[in-house]
């Protein structure tokens, strides 16, 4: 529905004749839709009232029923990509404890990143001048200012959310606030340094292996005693016992795993 709205927004304001019963249709359709949606999101809250939930949670509870879960996912993670460039800024990392390592993973990336950033940047300097038509011309810089904001938080969520091995030989994998992999203390059987260059997404968890690459390549390699949840960006649920993914200083990784003795110490032997 929003597509289809701003679409007929913008052949409004550019002049390009639009039948009055199209548009009369348009927003009875509109406004239907969020008439039902409304109906539906009190009509949850007040049975999340009825079962003794306070007014937030009943509210939490209301949309995480009439909202689908990857909706939620996608602007919860554009949420966390804003903050994540007041931490960067501040470099003040998100989830690295005292006596916790940190393997980051992002250099791999920030070629492309940028790369991407200038082309953004120029197409929306391009726009501004190109297009004649001042609405227009605004919903598009609106749109192109947040893909470029949005482009920077992606990375920054990567900075600040890397890898952690925590004191107690625990394993957080991560790639910034899209997946976070979390492995408790003394389930890690073996960790060794290994560059692989998968094919296809940046996440396959398929066949019990998790492959988390990043600029193309995984470098690190740690084997487990029993698998653990892969959670997708959108929601999707695996499992893997096999974990791949990329950090920066693969050595510096798998010797903190080791050092906190998060390898078994016959592994280590081994």
């Amino acid at each position: 529905m929003v597509p289809a709205e701003v679409a007929l927004v913008v052949c409004l304001v550019a002049g390009v004749p639009v039948p009055t019963p199209v548009v009369v249709a348009a927003e009875a359709l509109a406004v239907s839709v969020l008439a039902v949606e409304a109906a539906v999101l009190v009509r949850l809250w007040r049975r999340a009232r009825g079962r003794g939930s306070g007014g937030w949670e009943a509210v939490r509870e209301a949309v995480r029923g009439a909202v689908p879960a990857g909706v939620r996912r996608a602007v919860a993670h554009e949420a966390r990509a804003v903050a994540s460039l007041a931490r960067w800024a501040a470099r003040r990392p998100h989830g690295v404890g005292a006596g916790d390592a940190a393997a980051g993973y992002a250099a791999g990336q920030a070629p492309m990143v940028y790369g991407l950033l200038f082309v953004a940047v120029v197409e929306t300097v391009g726009m501004a001048v190109l297009l004649p038509w001042p609405v227009v011309h605004l919903v598009v810089l609106v749109l192109d200012v947040w893909g470029v904001v949005m482009v920077l938080g992606l990375h920054a969520a990567c900075v600040v959310r890397p890898h952690v091995v925590g004191a107690d030989g625990s394993l957080r994998v991560r790639y910034g606030a899209l997946v976070d992999v979390r492995v408790p203390a003394g389930r890690i059987v073996s960790a060794r340094v290994e560059h692989r260059f998968p094919e296809g997404r940046m996440l396959r968890a398929e066949g019990g292996v998790m492959d988390l690459a990043v600029g193309g390549r995984t470098t690190v390699t740690v084997e487990l005693d029993a698998p653990v949840e892969v959670v997708r960006p959108l929601g999707g649920r695996e499992r893997a016992r096999v974990l791949r993914f990329c950090a920066d200083d693969p050595r510096a990784a798998v010797a903190a795993l080791r050092g906190a003795g998060g390898v078994r110490a016959a592994a280590r032997a081994g």
